[in-house]
């Protein structure tokens, strides 16, 4: 059995700067997975935040039992500490919902609000996996339209805030820029969506050894890392409340 994605633990603990919620007319989500990208992202002007850890690899996928139970220990840690969500995914193996994983994870994250992360775009049929996810009692899903990115999945987004009609909240997300935030959101009707602003800043070592890389070969520079870059999240904020205030 496939289960992608996890809940508070290392793949996506949702803890939003804030409550949820869209008093602007609009909310923007930024995912960071560093302390100073959290505070750059509130700077900016983020309404919520999803604390992530491994984005390069798009999180952690759990593949056995044990690795559920530390999802759920996660769960109730991120509650204790004061998140204000959580975030996960479950899929069987034949690309649906996992049914039986999602309802025992979502009793134990209650009362908290839950949304279904980006296992949704490895399902077999979108449109019913919307349907079993409102039923599981999910608040929202993010997706990119089960394509490579928001924008090039936005007809099946559009489709699926249409089906949703408000009950369930479909917030776009993957590959989010200040190029194409406005087509998503006008071509949607989304009232939030997700990104994570990011931009490349320097290593402040002066001695570098090149030959040497401590993670996978597709990996980042060792000499690089990427950061919320607070003049991001404020232009994509700026875009959103253009079109949506």
């Amino acid at each position: 059995m496939k289960r992608q994605g996890s809940s508070s633990e290392r793949k996506r603990a949702r803890i939003p700067s804030g409550k949820a919620g869209t008093t602007n007319g609009f909310l923007m989500e930024v995912c960071v997975d560093s302390v100073e990208s959290a505070v750059n992202a509130e700077r900016g002007g983020a309404g919520r935040i999803e604390l992530c850890s491994g984005l390069l690899e798009g999180g952690t996928t759990p593949s056995m039992d044990r690795e559920v139970e530390v999802m759920k220990a996660d769960i109730r840690l991120a509650k204790l500490y004061g998140a204000d969500g959580l975030v996960f995914g479950a899929l069987t193996e034949d690309g649906n919902i996992d049914k039986e994983l999602c309802m025992s994870l979502v009793a134990i994250c209650r009362p908290l609000p839950v949304t279904f992360h980006r296992a949704f775009d490895m399902v077999h049929d979108p449109v019913a996996a919307l349907e079993t996810l409102l039923t599981l009692g999910f608040e929202r899903v993010l997706t990119s339209g089960c394509d490579s990115s928001a924008l090039e999945g936005l007809p099946l987004i559009k489709r699926l805030i249409d089906q949703a009609k408000g009950r369930i909240v479909v917030m776009p997300g993957g590959g989010i820029t200040d190029r194409n935030l406005q087509r998503i959101l006008e071509g949607s009707g989304a009232t939030e969506f997700h990104c994570s602003a990011r931009s490349a800043r320097d290593s402040g070592m002066k001695f570098r050894n090149f030959s040497v890389a401590m993670g996978a070969s597709l990996s980042s520079s060792e000499y690089s890392q990427k950061v919320t870059d607070v003049a991001q999240v404020r232009t994509l904020n700026a875009i959103a409340k253009n079109i949506l205030v």
